[in-house]
Protein backbone atom coordinates (compact mmCIF):
# COMPACT_ATOMS: atom_id res chain seq x y z
CA UNK A 1 0.00 0.00 0.00
CA UNK A 2 1.43 3.81 -0.60
CA UNK A 3 2.13 5.77 1.96
CA UNK A 4 -0.50 8.22 -0.05
CA UNK A 5 -4.00 8.82 0.82
CA UNK A 6 -6.06 6.65 -1.86
CA UNK A 7 -8.86 7.86 -4.31
CA UNK A 8 -10.90 5.17 -5.70
CA UNK A 9 -12.09 5.98 -9.12
CA UNK A 10 -15.30 3.48 -10.18
CA UNK A 11 -13.96 4.04 -13.94
CA UNK A 12 -10.96 3.29 -16.37
CA UNK A 13 -10.09 6.80 -16.52
CA UNK A 14 -9.97 10.37 -15.40
CA UNK A 15 -9.05 13.84 -17.03
CA UNK A 16 -5.53 14.68 -16.97
CA UNK A 17 -6.30 18.16 -15.46
CA UNK A 18 -8.15 15.96 -12.62
CA UNK A 19 -5.48 14.21 -12.28
CA UNK A 20 -3.24 17.09 -11.48
CA UNK A 21 -5.32 18.77 -8.87
CA UNK A 22 -4.78 14.78 -7.09
CA UNK A 23 -1.56 14.82 -7.52
CA UNK A 24 -0.66 14.36 -3.63
CA UNK A 25 -2.86 11.35 -3.87
CA UNK A 26 -3.28 7.83 -4.86
CA UNK A 27 -5.35 7.31 -7.73
CA UNK A 28 -6.90 3.65 -8.14
CA UNK A 29 -8.93 3.27 -11.04
CA UNK A 30 -11.66 0.17 -10.59
CA UNK A 31 -11.80 -0.51 -14.29
CA UNK A 32 -15.09 -0.35 -16.64
CA UNK A 33 -18.20 -1.59 -14.67
CA UNK A 34 -16.59 -2.56 -11.99
CA UNK A 35 -19.21 -5.26 -9.49
CA UNK A 36 -19.90 -4.77 -6.37
CA UNK A 37 -17.68 -7.60 -4.77
CA UNK A 38 -14.62 -5.90 -6.88
CA UNK A 39 -14.94 -2.54 -5.33
CA UNK A 40 -15.35 -4.04 -2.10
CA UNK A 41 -12.43 -5.18 -2.69
CA UNK A 42 -10.31 -2.78 -3.55
CA UNK A 43 -11.75 -0.46 -0.50
CA UNK A 44 -10.25 -3.68 1.84
CA UNK A 45 -6.87 -3.26 -0.29
CA UNK A 46 -6.56 0.59 -0.22
CA UNK A 47 -8.70 2.28 2.44
CA UNK A 48 -9.89 4.97 -0.24
CA UNK A 49 -10.41 8.39 1.62
CA UNK A 50 -12.44 9.07 -0.85
CA UNK A 51 -14.38 7.49 -3.94
CA UNK A 52 -14.85 9.04 -7.61
CA UNK A 53 -18.23 7.83 -8.73
CA UNK A 54 -18.28 6.86 -12.82
CA UNK A 55 -20.07 4.20 -13.04
CA UNK A 56 -21.71 1.68 -10.81
CA UNK A 57 -23.25 2.08 -7.45
CA UNK A 58 -21.75 2.45 -4.16
CA UNK A 59 -23.66 0.40 -1.49
CA UNK A 60 -23.71 0.58 2.55
CA UNK A 61 -21.11 -2.23 1.88
CA UNK A 62 -18.64 -0.43 -0.35
CA UNK A 63 -18.44 2.30 2.57
CA UNK A 64 -18.51 -0.14 5.57
CA UNK A 65 -15.29 -1.97 3.36
CA UNK A 66 -13.36 1.57 4.00
CA UNK A 67 -13.33 2.82 7.15
CA UNK A 68 -11.21 6.01 6.12
CA UNK A 69 -13.68 7.06 3.54
CA UNK A 70 -14.79 10.40 4.06
CA UNK A 71 -16.42 11.69 0.30
CA UNK A 72 -18.01 10.29 -1.99
CA UNK A 73 -18.10 12.62 -5.32
CA UNK A 74 -19.99 11.84 -8.27
CA UNK A 75 -19.43 12.53 -12.19
CA UNK A 76 -22.18 14.64 -13.21
CA UNK A 77 -25.73 15.27 -11.37
CA UNK A 78 -27.02 12.12 -10.80
CA UNK A 79 -26.69 10.69 -7.11
CA UNK A 80 -29.11 7.96 -7.28
CA UNK A 81 -26.70 5.77 -7.85
CA UNK A 82 -24.93 6.42 -4.00
CA UNK A 83 -26.94 5.21 -1.07
CA UNK A 84 -27.76 8.58 0.75
CA UNK A 85 -29.06 7.37 3.65
CA UNK A 86 -25.77 5.00 4.59
CA UNK A 87 -23.76 7.79 4.31
CA UNK A 88 -25.52 9.86 5.95
CA UNK A 89 -25.45 7.66 9.02
CA UNK A 90 -21.49 7.07 8.35
CA UNK A 91 -20.81 10.74 8.00
CA UNK A 92 -19.31 10.52 4.65
CA UNK A 93 -20.40 13.49 2.19
CA UNK A 94 -21.48 13.36 -0.85
CA UNK A 95 -21.08 15.52 -3.87
CA UNK A 96 -22.29 15.68 -7.05
CA UNK A 97 -21.08 18.66 -10.50
CA UNK A 98 -24.59 19.67 -11.12
CA UNK A 99 -24.34 21.75 -14.37
CA UNK A 100 -21.09 20.75 -15.44
CA UNK A 101 -22.71 18.14 -18.17
CA UNK A 102 -25.94 20.61 -19.36
CA UNK A 103 -24.32 21.11 -22.38
CA UNK A 104 -23.40 17.83 -23.07
CA UNK A 105 -26.71 16.05 -22.39
CA UNK A 106 -28.41 19.38 -23.69
CA UNK A 107 -26.93 18.63 -27.17
CA UNK A 108 -27.40 15.16 -27.14
CA UNK A 109 -30.68 15.92 -26.16
CA UNK A 110 -31.78 17.15 -29.36
CA UNK A 111 -29.56 15.38 -31.29
CA UNK A 112 -31.93 12.99 -30.76
CA UNK A 113 -35.02 14.78 -30.89
CA UNK A 114 -34.05 15.62 -34.16
CA UNK A 115 -33.13 11.93 -35.08
CA UNK A 116 -36.83 11.25 -34.23
CA UNK A 117 -38.40 13.72 -35.63
CA UNK A 118 -36.86 13.58 -39.40
CA UNK A 119 -36.50 9.47 -39.16
CA UNK A 120 -32.53 10.13 -39.57
CA UNK A 121 -31.92 5.96 -38.73
CA UNK A 122 -34.60 4.37 -40.99
CA UNK A 123 -34.11 6.91 -43.90
CA UNK A 124 -30.54 6.28 -43.50
CA UNK A 125 -31.09 2.37 -43.66
CA UNK A 126 -33.56 2.32 -46.74
CA UNK A 127 -31.45 4.52 -48.72
CA UNK A 128 -28.41 1.99 -48.06
CA UNK A 129 -30.79 -0.45 -49.58
CA UNK A 130 -31.82 1.91 -52.25
CA UNK A 131 -35.30 2.28 -51.69
CA UNK A 132 -35.87 6.37 -52.34
CA UNK A 133 -38.13 7.36 -50.34
CA UNK A 134 -38.49 11.19 -51.66
CA UNK A 135 -41.92 11.16 -52.56
CA UNK A 136 -43.60 9.34 -50.02
CA UNK A 137 -41.68 10.50 -46.85
CA UNK A 138 -42.97 13.03 -44.71
CA UNK A 139 -40.84 14.17 -41.80
CA UNK A 140 -42.36 16.04 -38.46
CA UNK A 141 -41.72 19.76 -38.77
CA UNK A 142 -41.07 20.41 -35.48
CA UNK A 143 -41.66 24.56 -35.71
CA UNK A 144 -45.18 25.68 -33.87
CA UNK A 145 -45.14 21.97 -32.28
CA UNK A 146 -45.53 21.65 -28.55
CA UNK A 147 -42.09 20.79 -26.17
CA UNK A 148 -42.86 19.51 -22.97
CA UNK A 149 -40.10 19.56 -20.50
CA UNK A 150 -40.11 17.12 -17.02
CA UNK A 151 -37.65 18.49 -15.03
CA UNK A 152 -35.99 22.43 -15.85
CA UNK A 153 -32.35 22.55 -13.88
CA UNK A 154 -29.52 23.21 -15.66
CA UNK A 155 -30.15 21.21 -18.36
CA UNK A 156 -33.91 21.17 -19.03
CA UNK A 157 -33.46 25.26 -19.18
CA UNK A 158 -31.32 25.01 -22.07
CA UNK A 159 -33.06 22.34 -24.01
CA UNK A 160 -35.99 25.06 -23.41
CA UNK A 161 -33.69 27.38 -24.36
CA UNK A 162 -33.37 25.46 -28.23
CA UNK A 163 -36.99 24.59 -28.62
CA UNK A 164 -37.81 27.92 -28.49
CA UNK A 165 -35.43 28.94 -31.07
CA UNK A 166 -36.63 26.32 -33.09
CA UNK A 167 -40.17 28.03 -32.85
CA UNK A 168 -42.06 25.72 -30.19
CA UNK A 169 -43.90 26.20 -27.94
CA UNK A 170 -42.77 25.18 -24.07
CA UNK A 171 -44.41 23.98 -21.01
CA UNK A 172 -42.78 22.53 -17.88
CA UNK A 173 -43.40 20.50 -14.92
CA UNK A 174 -41.22 20.61 -12.33
CA UNK A 175 -42.95 21.11 -8.91
CA UNK A 176 -39.60 22.28 -7.49
CA UNK A 177 -38.95 24.74 -9.90
CA UNK A 178 -38.69 28.55 -8.41
CA UNK A 179 -38.77 30.47 -11.68
CA UNK A 180 -39.74 29.49 -15.40
CA UNK A 181 -38.25 31.19 -18.25
CA UNK A 182 -40.00 33.71 -20.34
CA UNK A 183 -42.99 31.87 -22.74
CA UNK A 184 -42.61 28.50 -20.64
CA UNK A 185 -45.97 27.78 -19.44
CA UNK A 186 -45.97 25.41 -15.85
CA UNK A 187 -47.98 22.84 -16.28
CA UNK A 188 -48.90 19.62 -14.30
CA UNK A 189 -47.46 16.30 -15.42
CA UNK A 190 -51.26 15.53 -16.79
CA UNK A 191 -51.62 18.28 -19.14
CA UNK A 192 -47.92 18.34 -20.30
CA UNK A 193 -48.05 14.52 -21.97
CA UNK A 194 -51.91 15.31 -22.95
CA UNK A 195 -50.23 18.53 -25.44
CA UNK A 196 -46.97 17.91 -25.94
CA UNK A 197 -45.59 16.57 -29.37
CA UNK A 198 -42.22 15.77 -27.86
CA UNK A 199 -41.62 14.69 -24.17
CA UNK A 200 -37.99 15.15 -22.67
CA UNK A 201 -37.41 13.87 -19.32
CA UNK A 202 -34.94 16.27 -17.39
CA UNK A 203 -35.36 15.22 -13.81
CA UNK A 204 -33.75 12.64 -11.11
CA UNK A 205 -35.04 9.66 -10.32
CA UNK A 206 -36.71 8.92 -6.73
CA UNK A 207 -38.75 6.82 -5.16
CA UNK A 208 -41.82 9.50 -5.38
CA UNK A 209 -41.29 9.44 -9.55
CA UNK A 210 -39.84 6.13 -10.22
CA UNK A 211 -42.28 4.81 -13.05
CA UNK A 212 -44.25 7.95 -13.74
CA UNK A 213 -44.32 6.82 -17.01
CA UNK A 214 -46.48 3.97 -16.92
CA UNK A 215 -49.23 2.33 -18.98
CA UNK A 216 -51.45 4.79 -17.34
CA UNK A 217 -49.67 7.80 -17.46
CA UNK A 218 -48.40 6.87 -21.34
CA UNK A 219 -52.19 6.51 -22.30
CA UNK A 220 -52.74 10.17 -21.71
CA UNK A 221 -50.58 11.03 -24.38
CA UNK A 222 -50.59 13.07 -27.48
CA UNK A 223 -51.35 10.10 -30.01
CA UNK A 224 -48.01 9.73 -32.02
CA UNK A 225 -46.00 11.90 -29.62
CA UNK A 226 -42.29 11.53 -29.14
CA UNK A 227 -40.41 10.59 -25.86
CA UNK A 228 -37.18 11.30 -25.32
CA UNK A 229 -35.16 10.38 -21.67
CA UNK A 230 -31.35 11.55 -21.38
CA UNK A 231 -32.74 11.46 -17.60
CA UNK A 232 -32.55 7.76 -15.52
CA UNK A 233 -33.93 4.53 -16.86
CA UNK A 234 -36.12 4.26 -14.00
CA UNK A 235 -38.38 7.03 -14.85
CA UNK A 236 -39.82 4.65 -17.33
CA UNK A 237 -41.91 1.13 -16.93
CA UNK A 238 -40.34 0.01 -20.27
CA UNK A 239 -42.73 -2.84 -20.49
CA UNK A 240 -45.68 0.21 -20.42
CA UNK A 241 -43.24 2.02 -23.02
CA UNK A 242 -42.64 -1.00 -25.65
CA UNK A 243 -46.69 -1.48 -25.53
CA UNK A 244 -46.88 2.12 -26.48
CA UNK A 245 -44.35 2.09 -29.12
CA UNK A 246 -45.99 -0.79 -30.71
CA UNK A 247 -49.59 0.42 -30.53
CA UNK A 248 -48.32 3.47 -32.09
CA UNK A 249 -49.65 5.77 -29.54
CA UNK A 250 -45.82 7.20 -29.46
CA UNK A 251 -44.52 7.51 -32.68
CA UNK A 252 -40.78 6.87 -31.47
CA UNK A 253 -38.42 6.88 -28.23
CA UNK A 254 -34.98 7.89 -27.42
CA UNK A 255 -33.70 6.27 -24.92
CA UNK A 256 -30.12 7.26 -23.31
CA UNK A 257 -30.45 6.06 -19.87
CA UNK A 258 -32.63 1.82 -19.05
CA UNK A 259 -33.59 0.46 -15.73
CA UNK A 260 -30.73 -2.04 -15.72
CA UNK A 261 -27.55 -0.82 -17.47
CA UNK A 262 -25.64 -1.99 -18.99
CA UNK A 263 -27.54 -3.53 -21.27
CA UNK A 264 -26.92 -7.18 -21.65
CA UNK A 265 -28.08 -9.14 -24.61
CA UNK A 266 -30.85 -10.51 -25.63
CA UNK A 267 -32.75 -7.17 -24.77
CA UNK A 268 -36.64 -6.40 -25.33
CA UNK A 269 -35.45 -2.58 -27.34
CA UNK A 270 -32.90 -4.78 -29.98
CA UNK A 271 -36.05 -5.69 -32.94
CA UNK A 272 -37.76 -2.72 -31.72
CA UNK A 273 -37.71 -0.11 -35.15
CA UNK A 274 -39.22 3.41 -33.41
CA UNK A 275 -36.67 3.42 -30.82
CA UNK A 276 -33.29 5.34 -30.63
CA UNK A 277 -30.45 3.53 -28.48
CA UNK A 278 -27.42 5.28 -26.97
CA UNK A 279 -25.22 3.88 -24.02
CA UNK A 280 -25.66 6.55 -21.90
CA UNK A 281 -22.71 8.84 -23.04
CA UNK A 282 -24.87 11.72 -23.73
CA UNK A 283 -23.00 13.44 -20.64
CA UNK A 284 -19.46 13.13 -21.71
CA UNK A 285 -17.89 15.23 -24.90
CA UNK A 286 -14.68 16.44 -24.95
CA UNK A 287 -15.23 19.54 -23.17
CA UNK A 288 -17.69 18.01 -20.20
CA UNK A 289 -15.19 15.21 -19.16
CA UNK A 290 -12.17 17.75 -18.08
CA UNK A 291 -15.07 20.24 -16.74
CA UNK A 292 -17.06 17.28 -14.89
CA UNK A 293 -13.06 15.37 -13.70
CA UNK A 294 -12.36 18.93 -12.36
CA UNK A 295 -15.78 19.77 -10.80
CA UNK A 296 -15.99 16.24 -8.90
CA UNK A 297 -11.69 16.32 -8.42
CA UNK A 298 -12.71 19.74 -6.53
CA UNK A 299 -15.58 18.33 -4.34
CA UNK A 300 -12.85 15.73 -3.06
CA UNK A 301 -10.36 18.09 -2.56
CA UNK A 302 -12.92 20.69 -1.10
CA UNK A 303 -14.41 18.14 1.53
CA UNK A 304 -10.80 16.25 2.93
CA UNK A 305 -9.28 19.94 3.60
CA UNK A 306 -12.22 20.86 5.57
CA UNK A 307 -12.02 17.67 7.50
CA UNK A 308 -8.19 18.86 8.40
CA UNK A 309 -9.53 21.93 9.34
CA UNK A 310 -11.96 21.03 11.28
CA UNK A 311 -9.27 18.52 12.86
CA UNK A 312 -6.76 20.95 13.66
CA UNK A 313 -9.08 22.90 15.39
CA UNK A 314 -9.84 20.66 17.32
CA UNK A 315 -6.81 19.91 18.56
Amino acid sequence: MSDKNAILVTGSDLAPEALAMLHTYEVIFAGRQPSEDQLVALCEKHHPIAIIVHYGKITARIMDASPRLRVISKHGSGIDVIDQSAAAERNISVQSAPGANAAAVDEHTWAMILASAKSVLPLDRRLREWHRDKSIHKSIELAGRTLGLVGLGAIGSRVAAIGQAFGMQVIVHDPWAKTFPEACESVTLQKLLRSADVISLHCPLTDENRHMLNSETLALCKPGAILVNTARGGLIDEQALLAALESGALSWAALESFTSEPLTAPHLWQPVSNVILSPHIGDVSDTSYIRMGTAEAGNVLKVLQQAETEKGDAA
